[in-house]
Parts: structure tokens; sequence; C-alpha cells
């Protein structure tokens, strides 16, 4: 009986065994589960992060897009009414006194254009750029279309404008056209 009992003893301690071997091995297999979902939480995580910041960017490109084609969308039309700004101001220019008393209701209603026209410009952000001579030269704003030495001068110095430029907002429709001085310095 004494026999009988040692190997039920161990019979179960084989059972046990074998019960904590597999034990183990589902603790092994539920924690390389465990490890494998929290990879997997991590790499969803990453993901909607990402997506969330692709998203913001996103919101913000459109609104500066927005704000950018509000702002300056009308530069094409803008562009294509300086002409119409240019011819006016010639036929003012051209205009003497004789003619201005001659033609005054002529002349008053180019004057009217005109200056509804500015308005129109004024509005929309529109601003002419009209340099002086003696002004500097600014490769920015101005564009050179002749350099002659003109005694008094500096060099870089505006001696004549030929046309006037323009900026919508704080970006350059069409530069000023000028002439500068090319005196040396003596």
């Amino acid at each position: 009986m004494a026999e009988q009992k040692t190997e039920e003893f161990a019979a179960e301690d084989m059972t046990s065994a074998g019960d904590a071997q597999t034990d183990m091995q589902a603790d092994l297999s539920h924690d390389a589960e465990l490890d494998q979902l929290r990879a997997e939480r991590d790499d969803m995580r990453d993901r909607f992060m990402r997506a969330l910041a692709d998203a913001e960017n996103s919101r913000k490109r459109g609104e500066r897009d927005r704000r950018e084609a509000e702002k300056y969308g009308g530069s094409k039309l803008a562009r294509d009414m300086l002409p119409v700004y240019d011819n006016l101001a010639r036929a003012l220019e051209a205009a003497d006194a004789e003619t201005r008393e001659a033609k005054k209701a002529l002349i008053e209603g180019i004057e009217l254009t005109m200056r509804e026209l500015l308005n129109v410009f004024s509005k929309h952000g529109i601003e002419i750029v009209k340099p002086e001579p003696g002004d500097r030269f600014d490769p920015q704003m101005h564009q050179a279309m002749f350099e002659a030495p003109v005694p008094d001068t500096r060099a870089g110095d505006i001696v004549q404008v030929s046309q006037v430029g323009f900026l919508i907002h704080d970006r350059l429709l069409r530069p000023a056209q000028v002439g500068v001085s090319s005196t040396p310095a003596s």
C-alpha cells in the first residue's frame, strides 16, 4: 500500500509538473499575445496621431490658401486694369491749358473716371508705387529701364520715372519703370 501511495504521489507530481509546465507555456503565450497587442496599440496610436496631424496641417493650409485667395485673388484682373490707369494718366498729362479750357467737360470726365478707378484700387488694397527723381533705386520695387550719367546725381539715384508701379497689399503687381543715374562717385 505504501508503494501504491508512492506511485500515486509520483504520478501526481508528474501531473503537477505537467500542469505547471502547461501553465508556464500558457503564461508565455499570454505574455507574447499581450506584447503583440501592445505593439498593435502603439502602432495604431502612432497612425492616429499622424492622421490627426495631417488633418490639422490640411486645415491650416486650406485656411491660409483661402486667405491668400481672398487677398490676392484679384491680382490678374488688377494687372489687366493697370493699362486703363496708364491711358487715363496719359490723357490728363497730354491736356495743356488751352485744351483743358476748350474741353473742360471731357477733362472733368476723365478726372472723375481716374478718381473712381483709384477708389476701386484703394478698396481692393492696390497702391501706387510712384518714386520721385532723386529717390534711391530699389530693385524690389523698381525696374531700371536705362542707366545714364546725369550730372549732380549719385549712382543709383532715380533720374526719370517712365511708368508708375503698383502693389496689391504687400505684393508687387508691377514695378515702377525708372531711369537710373550711373554717375560714378567722384
